[in-house]
């Protein structure tokens, strides 16, 4: 890519956005994620009464969750495309495979969100999660959360590849210094999300029963770490877009 074309594109933070032209697929890959939200829609076929309505809607809450949880992902590959517009094979198979997790994913995702709202609706008496849920034993929890991490890794390990891959191109897309850090930097953020459902997929496996719930709690590691990192990264890159 020539200097005046770079100096043409339109600029996000620190990017210049080399891809702001859909590939196929982009498309192919945003309307996976769109049928795997259209899997999560509380019922297919709207209620019919007073009871079905207010069973629909005590499921708002795990549908609002685990639809925010299958976008951070969108957003992650939507925002990696916008910046580095790559089509070559690496990127075709990286994507395939967040793709094909994803379309998996959604249905341990949908048992787990609905899972953890009957438990709080359960403990507090509030009007929200599935009336009923069947969890058989501990042989069941450990299979719920082992799937569950195992895709919330696999994903997130995907993207973790893609900013390598992206990384590893720095001189044929041109990158700056400022967005070759940039990029490792967005890699170590979801590193840490990887590895935290590496963990608590390690955890459902190896943890006596006594501990069931551990592996859920891992991921309370998030909202503290990936904050701490990118306060920590976003110090780095402001040092060295100071120095020029």
């Amino acid at each position: 890519m020539s200097e005046p074309k770079l100096d043409a594109l339109p600029v996000q933070g620190v990017f210049r956005l080399r891809g702001l032209d859909m590939t196929r697929l982009e498309t192919f890959t945003d309307a996976a994620f769109a049928f795997a939200l259209t899997l999560l829609v509380i019922s297919l076929e709207p209620p019919t009464s007073a009871g079905e309505l207010r069973n629909a809607l005590r499921e708002i809450p795990a549908f609002l969750a685990s639809g925010t949880l299958l976008m951070m992902f969108w957003w992650g590959h939507h925002t990696w495309s916008r910046r580095f517009g790559l089509d070559d094979g690496r990127t075709v198979i990286l994507s395939c495979i967040l793709v094909f997790t994803v379309l998996v994913y959604v249905v341990p995702l949908r048992f787990m969100f609905g899972l953890f709202f009957f438990w709080i609706g359960s403990m507090t008496g509030l009007p929200i999660g599935p009336t009923t849920i069947t969890v058989g034993g501990p042989e069941d929890v450990t299979l719920m959360f082992t799937v569950y991490g195992i895709g919330f890794m696999t994903m997130a390990g995907s993207l973790v590849l893609l900013h390598v891959h992206a990384w590893r191109c720095r001189e044929q897309l041109r990158l700056s210094e400022v967005e070759a850090f940039e990029t490792l930097a967005e890699a170590g953020v979801w590193s840490i999300v990887a590895s935290t459902g590496a963990i608590s997929a390690t955890l459902a496996v190896l943890m006596p029963t006594s501990a069931i719930g551990l592996p859920g709690w891992v991921y309370t590691i998030l909202p503290i770490a990936t904050p701490a990192f990118a306060v920590a990264m976003n110090r780095k890159r402001d040092r060295l877009v100071a120095e020029g």
